[in-house]
């Protein structure tokens, strides 16, 4: 019985049951209902979840031409390439800051393609509104510097750029000054110059920064174009942006290179005036390079600006840790202070000094020369009290040599010879106020005796041929400031009673009683036998003078007194004193030998003229030919053309 029920129960059922049938012919489209729906499946995979709306057209998203109800683009024409980290998509969707604090980090951490797929699949994801992310003009940024930093051209970066614009993102500064960074490693100087212009034109967003004339002003010096260049340094300091370093050292480079140094100056002095620019200096060696340009070209101007940059550096230096210790050349400050003298710049001749003086410190005193550069810059600009003052210094310093070289660097010859000039630059009348101040001074409760100073208007007097007043400064070294003449004094004298041909009463050495000749005598009234020793000039008593009171005569001497031989036609004393010269170790120059050859020919004195040769050829002189002057002697001159 109880069988039979059941197979009735199972008949029953598969009466009452209705089978399935398909809605199409095609096998696979299977319409049977599912039992089991797991709730976490995506909207695609679970029906009982409705599907968001399409996005607002308004959003300007490229999105809306898109399949909006796929996570994942299938079109091929998409902008940007898709690609999610690990082809993995994130289960909670990421709002705009959190992903820009991601790109923080991946930035940090260099890891430029996990950030550029970070950004590629969150542009086509939805927010929890289910509308489409829209990333920011920083998101667009950083997406820029992962390309960039991934080996992207700058034609790649600028459609970039042209992207965002598609998602009504306008880029600012920072986004093309990723393209001009690009630019400026492919160095594309014209398409660096274009895209700088455009920026300008655009707007307050994306207006030219520092870095964006940093990376275009170089770009532009680099291919020559100065002009542009120059252009772009205006605007940007007409802006009130401030130079960077790189742009303020390759402008120095550039315009020293291309002997720009005016425009130079300017640029620089425009930077003195603003305050983000005041701190700017190039390096150590380029202050160099940057001085000597300005000594070769005489731009006091600029010579200034290099002491200046080489005072910020010293300062740094010293303040520095561990502390850095910059020293200047003394042969550039030299070259500095003859350039102050040339330009007659009292500025760069005070910078220079204290420039010298903080590279040396206290523990050295400048060389020589450095301290006759200063005089003469002195000299030049006719601060005459300033230059004695140095010649004070100059003295302490460096006068207890005891050497001949050492006497030599006081001669007014020679090393104080820029002084001299000064002081007869007005005739007797600066040297009058010269002489006196220099007696005020020796009277002072500090005083100052200087026979150098002395020295200095004995040939000042002489070269302005006045003899009485050059006389009364030798004998005042000792009557009025208690000093003794050396040899320079001598010879500054000498100098002075060489210039005119005067002869005096004269005594001649005979082997009789002592002949002594007045103005105007004769010379046949001589005794033969005492010709040979005839002193023809006062130049040649000061000369005796000086031996007697045991100085001892130099080259310069024994030059002075030939010189005022041949001032008065006697080229026979003036061999002789020549030969004493030789006589005594000295050498006599190759300029007073040719002095005494032209006065022989003048005076066709050909004995003494071949005594000369033999004497130059025995000293080893070359003398050369007089060829191009003999030429006047042979000159036929005519009259038939005469008025």
């Amino acid at each position: 019985m109880l069988s039979k029920t059941r197979t009735l129960i199972k008949t029953l059922t598969l009466t009452l049951t209705p089978k399935p049938h398909p809605i199409t012919t095609l096998p696979f489209l299977n319409q049977e209902p599912q039992f089991a729906i797991d709730p976490n499946d995506p909207p695609h995979q679970n029906p009982t979840i409705p599907s968001p709306l399409p996005p607002n057209p308004a959003t300007g998203s490229p999105l809306y031409h898109e399949n909006w109800r796929s996570h994942i683009s299938t079109t091929s024409s998409a902008i940007i390439p898709l690609a999610l980290i690990g082809g993995v998509a994130r289960p909670e969707p990421v709002d705009a800051p959190e992903m820009l604090n991601l790109f923080g980090k991946k930035t940090a951490a260099g890891e430029w393609g996990d950030l550029k797929g970070l950004f590629e699949g969150w542009v086509r994801e939805l927010d929890r509104d289910g509308k489409p992310n829209r990333p920011t003009v920083e998101m667009w940024n950083h997406y820029l510097w992962a390309n960039l930093m991934s080996g992207a051209s700058a034609a790649d970066l600028l459609d970039v750029v042209a992207q965002m614009e598609d998602y009504a993102v306008e880029p600012n500064t920072a986004s093309f000054n990723v393209v001009l960074r690009a630019l400026f490693m492919a160095v594309e100087a014209e398409a660096a110059e274009k895209l700088l212009q455009r920026m300008l034109q655009s707007g307050k967003g994306s207006l030219p920064d520092p870095e964006s004339y940093g990376l275009v002003i170089p770009l532009l010096l680099q291919q020559d174009k100065i002009e542009d260049a120059l252009k772009y340094i205006d605007l940007a300091l007409k802006s009130g942006h401030p130079l960077t370093m790189n742009v303020f050292t390759e402008c120095v480079r550039t315009c020293v290179t291309k002997r720009r140094l005016d425009t130079l100056v300017s640029i620089i002095e425009r930077c003195k005036t603003m305050d983000q620019n005041k701190a700017l200096c190039p390096n150590w060696n380029l202050c160099n390079v940057l001085a000597q340009f300005a000594i070769q070209n005489d731009t006091s101007k600029l010579a200034f600006s290099a002491l200046e940059f080489m005072a910020k550096l010293i300062t740094r230096g010293e303040s520095s840790s561990p502390k850095i210790n910059y020293s200047t050349d003394q042969g550039l400050i030299i070259s500095i202070l003859a350039t102050a003298g040339r330009t007659c710049d009292p500025k760069l001749l005070e910078a220079s000094w204290q420039i010298l003086g903080r590279s040396l410190g206290k523990k050295k005193a400048p060389n020589p020369e450095t301290f006759l550069a200063k005089i003469y810059a002195y000299s030049s600009l006719g601060n005459l009290l300033s230059a004695f003052r140095t010649l004070n210094e100059f003295e302490t310093a460096h006068a207890n040599t005891g050497t001949e070289a050492g006497d030599e660097l006081f001669s007014p010859f020679t090393s104080l010879f820029p002084l001299v000039v000064a002081c007869c630059k007005k005739n007797f009348e600066s040297l009058d106020m010269v002489y006196f101040q220099l007696e005020s001074l020796s009277r002072g409760q500090v005083p100052y005796k200087s026979v150098a100073a002395l020295n200095c208007i004995i040939l000042g007097c002489a070269n302005i041929w006045d003899i009485d007043r050059a006389y009364q400064t030798f004998e005042a070294i000792s009557s009025t400031f208690g000093l003794t003449p050396n040899i320079h004094s001598y010879n500054a004298l000498m100098y002075a009673f060489g210039k005119l041909k005067k002869d005096f009463v004269l005594e001649i050495r005979t082997s009789g009683p002592p002949f002594r000749i007045q103005e105007g005598t004769s010379m046949d009234q001589v005794p033969s036998e005492g010709t040979s020793s005839l002193l023809n000039s006062e130049a040649v008593k000061v000369l005796e003078h000086l031996i007697s009171v045991g100085v001892k005569p130099n080259a310069m001497s024994y030059s002075l007194l030939a010189d005022a031989h041949l001032i008065n036609r006697d080229p026979k004393s003036a061999l002789s004193g020549l030969d004493e010269m030789v006589d005594v170790g000295f050498i006599p120059s190759r300029v007073t030998l040719k002095k005494i050859r032209r006065r022989c020919i003048r005076e066709m004195d050909y004995d003494s003229n071949d005594r000369l040769d033999s004497l130059a050829k025995k000293l080893k002189i070359p003398l050369g030919s007089e060829n191009r002057r003999d030429i006047l002697f042979s000159l036929e001159y005519a009259t038939e053309y005469a008025i």
